[in-house]
């Protein structure tokens, strides 16, 4: 297999010291950065096969599902109806990082998503900060996802079998299960659907998004048939706290909009189609959400979502009194839509692993390229049993939380790039541009920190031990072996 490496580019011309490495020391060894040039110019032999329409489609297959069909659940009992708000407050934290992200993919149409961004922006150190997170927001939430795909299979099977997978076999430790059995038979599905190549997997990502929001637009036909007003009274009963809370948990639904933007290396026209499929991607979906939404919590009492599976589902079947068929289809188009969320989100974790490694702060072995494929199969397998590892073992709230903390950190990053780039680069093209910069990025770091301030104890204890280990990892590994280390001979002999 041909070496994926890019090529080093010294930092200095000034021989270095055979006692010591050419960086002058820690900081500034922390702080190197990787040209924008290096960046949009770099291959790794991934092929160019894909649209706007696929990378539309693999945005909203990111993202459409996961919160809606799933989360909303967890969501309603903390904000009430007002929960339609809390959506509308994570859209719009989304909006101003989505707006950032289409002019940074557009700048710089590499693999490596907000990864590569703050590479070339804010230095080493804090863009591997930015990966780790969004291993994080990618990793993790493909296993929380799968989590609810297990959650409408027994739904399903309930409705026309009248039986259900046991719990020990369809719920994680902690849930009253030993192992989720159903989310890693969709992990694994989507894995061989990845092994097939891009243009493969974004044919059957289409597929599936189209019937995803076919189901979703039958929920709102028939729900909104059974909106009384009374449901919709108090509409903040928990006050402006329980939105927010709220919010933060369902930020979760939007994170994969920026699952175009790890297709740099793969989208035929990159400056052009990348920021166009962002922003459509998440218009498209906030429209949707808030529809689903304002259906649900008008045709369903708020306090009957509490600890609610397969919510959805049982909104038709309990409030409407709608027949079991409406409920099958329902639970069908589900399990299709979730699919579509790992088949997509899986897509952009080995992605963003492939430029991580290109860059050799993680393994090579992520960013060797299969020649008949043109996909880093290994890459794909070694993230798909990872996913399934942990989507069998882990319960659905605690994956949500942490990977909607370690998103908004990611997406706050990617909102101070842009404006890193305005200032120091504003010569290169640009295929969009922020609006009313710098007030728009500002506020989209702002409403990022926001959220972050809105998540529990937990999930902030869970998040600083995870930044700990990436920075264990970075310090042991990363920083050795990086390909802008200018002691190109002792990193290369080490691998």
């Amino acid at each position: 297999m041909e070496d994926q490496r890019t090529p080093e580019t010294p930092r200095s011309t000034t021989p270095a010291s055979p006692s010591r490495p050419a960086t002058a020391g820690l900081t500034s060894r922390l702080a190197r950065r990787k040209p924008v040039e290096e960046l949009t110019g770099e291959t790794g032999q991934l092929r160019r096969s894909l649209g706007l329409t696929q990378l539309t489609m693999i945005s909203i297959g990111a993202t459409l599902g996961t919160g809606i069909f799933v989360v909303l659940g967890e969501a309603v009992p903390k904000a009430g109806p007002a929960v339609v708000l809390s959506f509308v407050l994570a859209g719009l934290t989304a909006l101003f990082s989505a707006l950032s992200y289409a002019e940074l993919a557009g700048m710089i149409p590499a693999s490596g998503s907000s990864y590569s961004y703050t590479y070339a922006t804010l230095g080493e150190l804090v863009a591997w900060v930015c990966g780790w997170c969004l291993i994080l927001e990618y990793g993790v939430s493909v296993a929380a996802v799968a989590v609810g795909w297990g959650q409408y299979l027994n739904e399903l099977l309930h409705l026309t079998v009248g039986v259900t997978i046991p719990e020990a076999f369809s719920q994680p430790p902690g849930e009253g299960g030993l192992v989720n059995i159903p989310a890693v038979v969709v992990v694994l599905l989507a894995m061989f659907l990845l092994l097939g190549g891009a243009r493969e997997s974004a044919r059957a990502n289409a597929v599936m998004v189209v019937i995803k929001i076919a189901t979703l637009l039958v929920f709102c036909a028939v729900a909104f048939t059974a909106v009384r007003d009374g449901n919709f009274t108090p509409f903040m009963p928990l006050g402006m706290a329980g939105v927010s809370a709220a919010g933060a948990t369902l930020f979760f639904s939007y994170i994969g909009f920026d699952a175009a933007s790890t297709a740099g290396e793969e989208a035929r026209d990159a400056r052009r189609d990348l920021p166009r499929a962002i922003v459509l991607s998440l218009f498209v979906v906030t429209v949707l959400y808030c529809l689903v939404a304002l259906a649900a919590v008008g045709a369903m009492p708020w306090t009957s979502f509490a600890d609610a599976e397969a919510v959805l589902s049982q909104v038709l079947t309990q409030a409407t009194g709608a027949g079991v068929l409406w409920s099958v289809l329902l639970s069908v188009g589900a399990l299709v839509a979730i699919s579509s969320v790992v088949l997509a989100v899986m897509y952009g974790q080995t992605r963003i692993l492939f430029s991580m490694s290109r860059d050799g702060l993680v393994p090579r072995v992520f960013s060797r390229v299969d020649e008949r494929t043109g996909t880093p199969r290994k890459n794909v397998v070694i993230v798909s049993l990872a996913v399934a590892v942990l989507s069998a073992a882990i319960p659905l709230g605690s994956l949500a939380d942490a990977t909607s903390i370690g998103t908004l950190f990611a997406f706050g990053l990617v909102n101070v790039a842009v404006l890193v780039l305005r200032r120091n680069r504003p010569e290169l093209p640009r295929g969009f541009r922020v609006p009313l910069s710098p007030v728009t990025p500002l506020l989209g770091a702002g409403f990022c920190v926001y959220m972050m301030a809105s998540l529990g104890a937990e999930t902030w204890l869970v998040f600083l031990g995870w930044m700990a280990a990436g920075l264990a990892f970075y310090f042991a590994y990363g920083m050795r072996k990086s390909r802008l280390n200018a002691s190109t001979p002792d990193a290369d002999a080490a691998e």
